[in-house]
């Protein structure tokens, strides 16, 4: 008979029995990554890097060396992930990850400042499909549930996950609905498909921790009537960290939460979460996986492989 010490098993009853687990019961989990070669790449990744002709490691060196150079944003990365109660390589791995495997890098932060200007002045900016404004949408009585929610990553996660049951891919009441994600239909008017700014973050992303944001970061609170601000705090480095503290702070809540593991010290996972998103509903199926197996740990895909790959050389940077 396989023996278990005394808190594990504790742990597996409680998630068994669908009770809530203290912090203080989370299993930590173990640091680097659970597989010894880089899981496979994402192949819009790589479409991506080959239209550019570069290379990944070519990207990496640009997106660390625009870290390196500018220690005002280091200081501001370290403030706010000390807001937010997390480690700063957190958000290190995430800008990271993004411009290494998602976007080119630019020369520094100030671009970034200088775009989020411009969304300001957009007034006809709206989160809209086919003429049905995101707010009209989920007053609709498919959403009626999600109302109880009590804070706004739960109640975004609810609505994201109405869209899917209900409406993705669907003809509703006469109307044609893209198979396509919630975020991607609704919140990117302008530039479907992309993320924005230092951390590239997509305008859902940050409804989902909009009012974490306010408590811990006394930011106004943003609304999806607020397109303009959205793109902005989204695109503006100063704002941004926080949008992108706050998610991390949400994946790392989660998993102790829904799962009961701690991952705040392993950064490729947290990367991996912030990189593929859908955080809850991950957590819920690494839970039902654990119950199962309990020595399971979550595993790190592409992106967060290689932020714990390159941990020794991403943390020189603080």
């Amino acid at each position: 008979m396989v023996r278990r010490p005394l808190a594990a098993l504790l742990l597996v009853l409680a998630l068994a029995a669908g009770l809530p687990v203290l912090a203080a019961d989370a299993v930590p989990v173990p640091p680097g990554n659970r597989s010894a070669v880089q899981p496979p790449i994402d192949g819009s990744s790589i479409a991506r890097t080959r239209e550019t002709k570069g290379s990944f490691e070519d990207k990496y060196k640009r997106v660390y060396g625009l870290l390196q150079r500018d220690r005002t944003l280091i200081g501001k990365i370290k403030k706010t992930a000390a807001l937010y109660d997390i480690d700063p390589i957190h958000i290190i791995g995430a800008i990271v990850g993004e411009h290494t495997y998602n976007v080119d890098s630019i020369d520094s932060a100030q671009g970034y400042y200088i775009k989020a200007l411009g969304y300001l002045s957009e007034d006809n900016l709206a989160f809209v499909h086919d003429g049905v404004s995101v707010g009209d949408f989920v007053a609709r009585p498919e959403f009626e549930d999600c109302a109880k929610e009590k804070d706004d990553y739960d109640l975004w996660s609810c609505r994201e996950h109405v869209w899917n049951e209900r409406f993705r891919g669907r003809t509703v009441d006469g109307t044609a609905w893209p198979n396509d994600r919630f975020g991607r239909v609704f919140f990117q008017p302008f530039f479907a498909g992309q993320t924005f700014g230092l951390g590239q973050l997509n305008p859902l992303a940050a409804l989902m921790v909009a009012d974490r944001v306010h408590a811990v970061g006394g930011l106004p609170v943003l609304t999806a009537a607020q397109a303009p601000k959205v793109y902005h705090a989204i695109m503006d480095p100063d704002l941004s960290l926080h949008y992108m503290a706050a998610s991390i702070r949400a994946s790392i809540d989660a998993y102790r939460d829904i799962a009961g593991v701690d991952i705040s010290d392993n950064p490729g996972l947290t990367a991996t979460l912030y990189n593929i998103g859908d955080v809850r509903r991950r957590a819920q199926e690494f839970a039902a996986l654990r119950r199962s197996s309990p020595g399971t740990w979550p595993r790190e895909n592409y992106y967060g492989w290689f932020v714990n790959d390159r941990l020794d050389e991403l943390e020189k940077l603080l």
